[in-house]
């Protein structure tokens, strides 16, 4: 007897259907075919175990399964419930009218429990799309599933209720979630806050203008100074997620399998990889592509902590995605893209000892041996870094000072403020939202100067020695200074305030 269940394969952060045909015949054998990997050819012995310690068998027939589209690599153990539920139906052990009207998935155990699977959410959103009736899964992602409206989705924590559902039709509880309910109940602020923070006033000045345009930022400084901490804070002033880019989030966290029983997030991701992290980890790849660092901070933050560390070559590869913002992986039969709109965050030493021009330092650096740990940094890198400042070492008067500092909901309020006028100004523009993804054309346009800030720019950058890729740098975060005092046009302070956000660009630094 032949019978077709339905599963689902996930490439990139879309999902894929795939139809699992099971035919029973006379004779002896099981031939798995359809390009599985070997967790799915291992599949048999985990079915065999949980159908025996439920009741069932595998029948001693000729079982022959085949998984289409067969030119489609297929990988993991999400098929396990899929396959069961298949050998069961084609010989007749169970009723199986209504089973094509259901996407299938679960890794079994030898009891017949089922573990979470990866990928949940694409995989629903596709169900959905393509008609089905229900989904079934294991509970434990049944939440991120149920966020998909108009679908019906049961998480189940063992075969025989799956079993018991399709033949005796016992029925399955439905896992509803109100997503916007949800969504909306938990835009909470992050748990770190500025007001934590004693000092550093302009450095919160910095991240303020950072949060508003969505400028990329380094942080340099001695140890110590406050760098790392001020970063993890930076998540807690930019504006809360909207509902379309906590679902695309929720994808990309999906695939990889960290959603599970949250559902749907709804506050911006901050990563914040170990400098040891190779290239494949941080932009993505594999044998089996899978989401980088830079993915899964998508709509978030992706600080990297002591950025000279890194190698230079794994930091190279971000350069593309950065510009483009997101990654492409290629295979021989295929490719994947995955988003990778992200703020960049990275702080640094200003040389190997940690201290720079400090007599009184513990560890002190030669200007040669500074200049080659700066030049671990390539200039193309930081030419995609807008906002680049330096972190001094907070007095102990501000550190034994009792008073709470400017609280992060505070300066969210005014960063929102200033998002707000950029969306306006960029509405008729496609894939423009903030004034850090601006290009030439559009500088030229929104970043339009008088004869006294085009004076005040020139001076500075001829006496400052400031580089020719720091021009355009300048002009967008004078644009967001702007925005954040509501002013349209750009005028002398904006000019100034922004020229003192380039100190990698200045003589005795990176030269």
């Amino acid at each position: 007897m032949l019978i077709k269940v339905y599963g689902s394969a996930v490439f990139g952060i879309e999902a894929t259907t795939i139809v699992v045909e099971v035919n029973i015949d006379k004779g002896v054998g099981y031939h798995l075919v359809g390009l599985p990997d070997n967790a799915i050819k291992e599949s048999n012995f985990r079915i065999a175990a949980a159908l025996q310690n439920n009741g069932y068998r595998i029948p001693g027939k000729k079982i022959t399964i085949n998984m289409a589209p067969a030119d489609l690599r297929k990988e993991g153990s999400a098929y396990d419930l899929t396959l069961a539920l298949g050998i069961l139906a084609a010989s007749e052990q169970i009723k199986s009218e209504d089973i094509h009207n259901y996407l299938i998935m679960g890794e079994l155990s030898l009891d017949g429990s089922l573990q979470p699977i990866k990928g949940a959410l694409p995989i629903a959103i596709k169900a959905k799309h393509e008609g089905f009736k229900g989904f079934i899964l294991p509970k434990e992602n049944a939440n991120e599933a149920a966020i998909v409206d108009g679908l019906q989705v049961y998480g189940v924590e063992n075969i025989k209720e799956v079993i018991a559902f399709f033949d005796q039709g016992i029925p399955l509880e439905e896992t509803i979630v109100n997503t916007r309910q949800e969504f909306y109940d938990h835009l909470d602020l992050p748990e770190f806050d500025f007001a934590d923070v004693k000092g550093q006033e302009s450095i919160k000045r910095c991240m303020e203008i950072a949060a508003a345009g969505g400028h990329n930022i380094i942080l340099i400084g001695p140890p110590g100074a406050g760098k790392t901490m001020l970063a993890k804070r930076l998540p807690s002033i930019l504006p809360p997620m909207t509902l379309h880019e906590a679902l695309e989030t929720t994808k990309i966290h999906s695939v990889v399998g960290k959603v599970k029983n949250k559902g749907l997030m709804s506050q911006r991701p901050f990563r914040s990889p170990h400098h040891t992290i190779s290239s494949a980890a941080l932009v993505g790849g594999g044998g089996y592509p899978q989401p980088g660092e830079i993915s899964l901070s998508h709509n978030g933050v992706l600080f990297l902590d002591e950025l000279p560390e890194f190698e230079r070559r794994v930091l190279e590869v971000m350069r593309q995605p950065m510009e483009d913002r997101e990654v492409t992986i290629a295979r021989a039969q295929y490719t994947v893209t995955y988003p990778s709109s992200f703020m960049l965050v990275a702080s640094m030493n200003p040389s190997p000892g940690g201290y720079f021009n400090d007599p009184d330092a513990p560890v002190t650096s030669s200007p040669a041996e500074m200049q080659r740990y700066l030049g671990k940094i390539s200039g193309p890198l930081l030419d995609r870094i807008d906002i680049h400042i330096e972190v001094t070492p907070v007095p102990f008067e501000k550190l034994s000072d009792d008073r709470k500092g400017e609280s992060s909901v505070a300066i969210r309020k005014r960063v929102e403020a200033a998002r707000d006028v950029q969306t306006l100004r960029f509405e008729d523009i496609k894939d423009l939202h903030y004034n850090a993804q601006m290009n030439t054309k559009h500088i030229r346009e929104f970043c339009k100067l008088d004869a006294s800030s085009k004076a005040l720019l020139k001076s500075a950058m001829q006496r400052l020695n400031l580089s020719a890729r720091a021009y355009d740098r300048i002009l967008k975060v004078a644009r967001t200074i702007a925005d954040l005092e509501g002013q349209e046009h750009l005028n002398e302070n904006h000019i100034s305030e922004a020229i003192q956000y380039r100190s990698l660009d200045r003589e005795g630094w990176l030269g």
